[in-house]
């Protein structure tokens, strides 16, 4: 089993940053595909950013395309999900997902990870 923690998650102003960080434990990330994904009140989760195992190929949602950078260290076993030029509809709540899958068009699909963290608020005012 792997259990993901998030953090870093807060209220900003518009425009401004945030850093998420979830670390890992029980298991190394360095095999798995890592994802961020949000969620707001009665709306599906939804993908933001993914990573692959060894970092290389990064995937990101069009809405965050620019503003956003997904990271890993593989040696402290966490990811990193930087998000500048925050935007009100930014706020949601976002979650770290670790995936086994290989094909990276399978990092979109929240039902293609296998464990989640139990996620962090992030709120941007207007």
């Amino acid at each position: 089993q792997m259990q993901l923690v998030e953090s870093g998650g807060g209220l900003v102003q518009a425009g401004g940053s945030l850093r998420l960080s979830c670390a890992a434990s029980g298991r190394a990330i360095s095999t798995y595909a890592m994802g961020w994904f949000r969620q707001v009140p009665g709306k599906e989760r939804e993908f933001v950013a993914a990573i692959s195992r060894s970092g290389v190929r990064r995937y990101y949602a069009d809405s965050v395309k620019g503003r956003f950078t997904i990271s890993r260290d593989n040696s402290k076993n966490t990811v990193y999900l930087q998000m500048n030029s925050l935007k009100p509809e930014d706020t949601a709540v976002n979650y770290c997902a670790a995936t086994g899958q290989k094909n990276g068009g399978d990092y979109y699909y929240a039902d293609e990870y296998d464990y989640w963290g139990q996620g962090t608020q992030v709120t941007v005012s207007s």
